[in-house]
């Protein structure tokens, strides 16, 4: 017989907000959670997903993109109170700026409706960020869950102005194995905990050791990708295939972030996971937000990543 471990391999708990990207011309569901999630569905994995809602219309269109989806709904709670979160996309030259509104569903994630959704579901890796921590509610939450498995803790940081701070930050740090971010992510962690060192490098060494992290990855943008893990081991990636047709950027952090869940998952080589998470997250810019619209999009890479 197997264990409730073996039944629920590839499970991943992703804790923190879904909410509606506004964009100048519609509106999409978004929230980096919510979207790693809906790529680690699509790749065969078992993600559940613990956020709050609003009792609005968008609810129902969140519950139905996941059933959609196949995707797992016992993590979502409902607030009576408060609505289902916003974002207004304002679209830039060589990108975008998000206006994160305060206040919202997610930001009142309820600690004994997480430990409920958690208790049974014996997860391989939790995945959170900064976002939903802005309020003490889900911050409560977040830190039970945290403290309540061993599974692997993978920090997808997400800094968003000014929805983070110091504290917050230094006590996600200390939960983490793994930690993710951009290259500006960096400069702002280097200028917050006055990193060491006369490279990038040594700095990222310094973050590792005093928050005993086992790996850091850092995304550039064009530039490719970088990470170091415990041993001391770089591996650097660029990127192989320009991107031709760049529809916006909205989104290619997350599909990073999915791919690389899943290579940690499918125990991939740190190169292999590295150079296909940038082929995705470039798949994902060629496309309008950070979803597909339609599943044959993962066909040639669940194809040809043997999924």
């Amino acid at each position: 017989m197997q264990s409730d471990h073996a039944n629920n391999k590839g499970t991943v708990l992703l804790f923190g907000e879904v909410l509606a990207d506004i964009f100048p011309d519609r509106t999409v569901l978004g929230g980096a959670p919510f979207n790693v999630a809906r790529h680690l569905k699509a790749f065969g994995q078992n993600p559940v997903l613990i956020t709050r809602v609003g009792r609005d219309a968008l609810r129902k269109q969140v519950l139905q993109a996941m059933s959609q989806s196949e995707m797992e709904i016992m993590g979502v709670q409902c607030d009576d109170t408060h609505p289902t979160g916003r974002v207004q996309v304002h679209m830039e030259e060589g990108g975008h700026r998000f206006e994160i509104l305060p206040t919202q569903a997610y930001d009142f994630i309820h600690t004994e409706e997480v430990q409920k959704a958690a208790f049974s579901m014996h997860p391989e890796m939790v995945y959170y960020g900064t976002l939903s921590q802005r309020n003490q509610a889900s911050r409560g939450a977040l830190e039970n869950l945290l403290l309540s498995t061993d599974a692997m803790k993978f920090l997808d940081i997400n800094l968003r102005t000014p929805w983070y701070e110091e504290k917050t930050i230094r006590k996600s740090l200390q939960f983490a194995n793994i930690v993710k971010l951009n290259d500006d992510e960096l400069s702002i962690l280097t200028e917050m905990f006055k990193l060491t060192g006369n490279s990038v490098d040594d700095q990222v060494v310094d973050l590792m050791n005093r928050f005993k992290l086992e790996r850091t990855v850092i995304t550039c943008g064009e530039e490719g990708a970088w990470q170091i893990d415990r041993s001391g081991n770089k591996t650097t990636v660029g990127v192989k295939n320009k991107i031709t047709k760049l529809a916006d950027t909205v989104g290619a952090g997350d599909g990073f972030a999915a791919v690389c869940i899943l290579g940690l998952l499918k125990g991939w080589a740190a190169i292999t996971t590295m150079e296909r998470a940038i082929a995705f997250a470039g798949a994902i810019c060629e496309i309008r937000g950070a979803i597909p619209d339609h599943p044959d999009f993962y066909k040639p890479f669940i194809r040809e990543w043997g999924l």
